[in-house]
This record gives structure tokens, sequence and C-alpha cells, in this order.
């Protein structure tokens, strides 16, 4: 009899997989999808300046359409472990939830869609039309320089490009079926340093102090909204994450004072137009001062959205079966491993509900485990049924 999502999702919470770390996560789906048929590969990449990362890519089926499933066995930290109601790698079920470390963030996604596939499998026996991949990373939660950005190039090399592509992260508010990701906003950080002259706070006229000079610049940043935002998207938004001078005294002024910043951008901007209008901003605000300034941005991740289509009206028309609930399109939350996806294929994100993810004590119900199988079952039936009648 094949494994329940529960009994998947309880599985893969007990590999304690914090990035990079593969923890028997990516193991045990090689198990469970080569049983049911699947070939797959594991694909472990690394560079001079990051960790290895353990990839797995799993594959039935050799023609289109092909559909593809996205996710990420890796986990943030648990934090403190005495303060968890129930310990954060045990898998445990208390009043009907699932805690546990990634059981929403997202193991449990991958564990529905594994039964809801295996399912779907037994019910095709003699084929379907059609091939169906997984793309499992262990570095989404991490740097995501060595997980489904280069697992995606060897797909591309090894034709294994997909048709469509679902990512599973949890993309609902209050309960199963309630959004659908359709795309993302942007994603533009970095950090400002302004420079001064070192000095003694008694004798100011001697030095140069940064710290108004960065007030200056952090107000000219945030003073005005960056627009009032786009279809399909919300106002782009900056925040400022860091301030730090590395100055322990209270009677120096310091020679230099730095500030992390991030910025969550729409299609009225792009990561090259917003670097302008900072380089610019700080440039204006310390105008006269006589410090010095730099600005140095990370690498950005690209506004997008799904144009209408298949993955839409399929995953919207499962979810309508399975709750009787429409789904609203959204593009809001923070980015996902669909920003490399959609330079190959449509991508969509959809999963179980996130109010809890990153938390301790991170958990979900186990009834949306069930549901959302439901979900994810009635779409790939949907999917392959109408590429079959086209």
């Amino acid at each position: 009899m094949a494994a329940t999502a529960l009994e998947i999702a309880q599985a893969l919470i007990r590999c304690p997989s914090v990035t990079p770390e593969e923890g028997g996560a990516l193991t045990l789906l090689q198990g469970l999808l080569e049983e049911a048929g699947f070939t797959c590969h594991r694909l472990p990449f690394f560079d001079e300046d990051t960790p290895e990362v353990d990839n797995l890519f799993a594959r039935i089926g050799t023609s289109t359409p092909h559909l593809c499933f996205a996710g990420h066995t890796d986990v943030v930290p648990p934090g403190d472990d005495a303060a968890w109601t129930h310990p954060p790698f045990a898998a445990e079920i208390a009043d009907g939830w699932l805690y546990g470390r990634g059981a929403a963030d997202m193991k449990g996604n991958i564990a529905c869609f594994v039964a809801a596939i295996v399912d779907f499998l037994a019910e095709h026996e003699g084929g379907f039309p059609g091939s169906i991949s997984f793309l499992i990373t262990g570095d989404e939660e991490g740097p995501a320089i060595n997980g489904t950005r280069k697992v995606l190039e060897w797909m591309a090399a090894n034709g294994h490009t997909p048709d469509h592509c679902l990512v599973g992260e949890p993309s609902c508010s209050e309960y199963v079926g309630d959004t659908i990701r359709t795309g993302r906003r942007g994603s533009l950080s970095g950090h400002v340093t302004v420079t001064g002259v070192q000095g003694h706070t008694a004798y100011p006229h001697l030095a140069n102090n940064p710290v108004p000079g960065m007030l200056g610049v952090l107000d000219a940043f945030l003073a005005e909204p960056l627009d009032d935002g786009a279809p399909h998207f919300s106002p782009s938004d900056m925040q400022i994450s860091t301030i730090d001078t590395g100055n322990p005294a209270t009677n120096v002024i310091p020679a230099r004072i730095s500030a992390g910043f991030n910025i969550r951008f729409n299609s009225n901007h792009s990561a090259d137009s917003l670097m302008e209008i900072l380089k610019n901003k700080a440039e204006s605000a310390l105008e006269g001062s006589g410090l010095n300034h730099q600005i140095d941005f990370l690498p950005a991740s690209p506004c997008f959205i799904a144009e209408p289509g298949p993955l839409i009206d399929h995953m919207t028309g499962a979810i309508q079966d399975e709750t009787g609930r429409k789904p609203e399109m959204s593009t809001g939350g923070g980015t996902s491993d669909a920003r490399f996806v959609k330079d190959y294929c449509p991508v969509i994100e959809f999963g179980l509900v996130n109010k809890t993810i990153h938390q301790v004590d991170e958990r979900i119900e186990v009834a949306d485990l069930e549901g959302l199988t439901r979900i994810y079952r009635a779409f790939a039936g949907r999917y392959f049924a109408a590429f079959a009648a086209a």
C-alpha cells in the first residue's frame, strides 16, 4: 500500500535537512519515486565560494506535455529547540496538527504531490499522455546558487525542459485553496556605506561624523513612495534591515557607518532603474558634506507574472472541484525558486497555508495535507486529460 501524504511528510520532517545539509530527505524521496517508476538523478553542485548542495531530479515518461513539480527539502534552522512545544524534527501530531520544521515550508507540500502522483500513476498503469518530473533542491533557503538554477541548466542541456511547472511553496493564507501565486515582486538588496573621519566626540571640528550623513541618505531613500502599485502588483516597498558603525565606544566619532536594505519592486521598475535612483539620492543627500559613500548591490531577483493559460485554469478548476471556492490570484510574498523557473516555462505556486513558516512550532493541519493531496490529484487529472483531448 502506498504511503500517505501524512506518512511521507513525517518521514521528511524527521530528516534534519537544514541548508545546505541533505539530512536524508533527498534519499528518502528518491526511494519513493524510484519505487513508483521514476528515473532519478542526484545532482550535487558547488563552486569555490559556496558549499556543495545535493539536488534530485526524477522523471517518468518521455513525451509531452512535461509537467514539473519543483520544491525544496532544505529548511531554515529551528532556533531554540527548547522553545518548541514539540521537537522540531520529531514530526509529532497533536490535536490534529503536524508539528515540525518544514511542515509547511515545504516538506508537507512535497509529500502531498508525491502521494497525489503515485495515486495518479496507479490509475494510469497503461500509461498517460505526457511525463511528470520532480525538481527538488537543497538550496532554496540558502544562497540559491547551487540548487534550482543549476538543475534547470542541467535539465535544459539533457532534454528535460518542462512545458509547465508547479512550485509547491505554501501559497495560502487562511485555508488551503484560497490563493494561487501567479508571480512575484522583484527583490533588490544591498548595503550603503558612508565614510567620514574618526575623532573624539569632544572635538567634532577635527572629525567628520558619517552618522548624520547616513541619516540623510536613509531619509532620502524613504521620503517618498517608490510608486502606488502596478497591475497585478502591490506598491514597491523599501525596508532598512541593518545599521552599524562597528563602534563600541560612546566618546568616539566613528569612521564609517553602513546600512542594509531590501526593496520589493513591481513592474514599474527594474533592478537597474532602482540602482540608479538610489545612487542619485545618496549623492544628492551627501552633497557638500565632505563624506564619501559606496553602495554595494547583491544579485537581484526580477519581477514576473504568469500569463493566463492551462496551469492557472486547471489549478483553479481543481481547487473549485475539491473545495467549492474560487482562489485569489496573488503576486504577494517573498521570493521563491519560481524566479528561476520562469525563464524556462510557465510557472505558478500553490501549496499549504503559510501562517507558521520559519516560526517556532511550525505546523500544519493534518486535514490540510489530505485536502491538498486531493487538489494536486485533481489538477494532474485535469492537466493530462486536457492535453490528451487536444
